[in-house]
């Protein structure tokens, strides 16, 4: 088995939040999918390693910087414009979400305002 990517501190403290917020097995902090009658603590929320395969699959990538933090297996990418850590599923990204919304309109400017300058001559 590989080894379980592990969590400090405050990745941990941010995928606490995360799991409270979004994890749909997590009820008042026990474990839906390990209730066999009685109440169990959702695994997840008391070990900074990444145990839980619902959480890995479906709640930690909502969060892509944490996910591109956490999963040291992947290469993580930094932003060109911010160096935010940037968690992708391709080669091409070279910008974290906020950053490329803004790269997006500069060159959409830009083309535009040549297109213009073309135009008028």
């Amino acid at each position: 088995m590989d080894k379980l990517p592990r969590m400090d501190d405050s990745q941990f403290r941010r995928a606490r939040k995360l799991i409270r917020r979004l994890c749909a097995n997590c009820e008042g902090g026990n474990c839906l999918l390990l209730d066999d009658g009685d109440p169990c603590p959702c695994p997840q929320m008391i070990s900074n390693t990444l145990i839980c395969k619902y959480f890995r699959a479906a709640v930690l990538p909502a969060d892509q910087e944490l996910h591109g933090e956490i999963m040291a297996a992947r290469p993580v990418k930094r932003c060109c414009i911010c160096g935010a850590p940037i968690f992708s599923r391709s080669n091409a990204v070279k910008y974290c979400p906020a950053c490329a919304a803004r790269e997006r309109r500069r060159r959409d400017r830009e083309r535009k305002a040549k297109a213009a300058s073309h135009f008028r001559k």
